[in-house]
């Protein structure tokens, strides 16, 4: 595998992309979306919201925990999971910020 070269961009760009690698699919999209509507944690109405398996769940579950969007904790079997409101702040922060960087070129540059 090869390098990934990370080192020869700054901080926000190398943040950028790990927010947006981590919000690239569909899947987590939902999860995401269905936290946010039950605002409340979740355990297992995951799996039965989702046309997924558990095993696949749960990894979808383990890149939203690993960038800190979601957070969960122990209720006996189960893990609960709610999304971690700092966190959520400090991405949408981040992604507006890129995307309201105004547009240099006009409709005649291409």
């Amino acid at each position: 595998m090869g390098v990934t070269k990370t080192q020869n961009f700054t901080q926000e760009q190398n943040q950028v992309a790990t927010y947006a690698k981590a919000l690239a699919h569909p899947a987590r999209i939902a999860i995401l979306q269905y936290l946010l509507k039950k605002q409340t944690c979740i355990c297992g109405d995951l799996v039965e919201e989702l046309p997924l398996a558990q095993a696949t769940v749960s990894q979808h579950l383990k890149e939203l925990k690993a960038i800190g969007l979601i957070k969960g904790t122990v209720e006996g079997t189960s893990v609960c999971y709610c999304i971690d409101q700092h966190k959520w702040e400090e991405v949408r922060d981040v992604l507006l910020n890129l995307f309201s960087s105004p547009v240099a070129c006009q409709d005649s540059c291409c």
